[in-house]
């Protein structure tokens, strides 16, 4: 058993109004040291497979078919036995 923890991104060249809307309200509260806030989501897949490099190829065709739109994010993953 692996578990998957997936992080996704708005690419750099993708305008964030959230993490804009964020980084406002940070320099509102007197974070003034905080030139970008880049919103993401966090997840976490429980995989069973028999080995690493398995877990691995089902955690990217996950991301690259359902999880993440490869035309405006980026994903990173990291990978656990458990």
């Amino acid at each position: 058993m692996f578990q998957a923890k997936i992080y996704v991104t708005l690419r750099k060249s993708v305008l964030d109004p959230q993490g804009n809307v964020v980084r406002k309200s940070l320099f509102a509260l007197g974070y003034d040291n905080v030139p970008e806030v880049r919103i993401g989501r966090y997840m976490v897949v429980d995989i069973e497979a028999a080995d690493r490099d398995a877990a691995e190829k089902q955690v990217r065709d996950m991301c690259d078919k359902l999880l993440v739109n490869p035309v405006i994010e980026d994903y990173t993953f990291e990978l656990v036995e458990v």
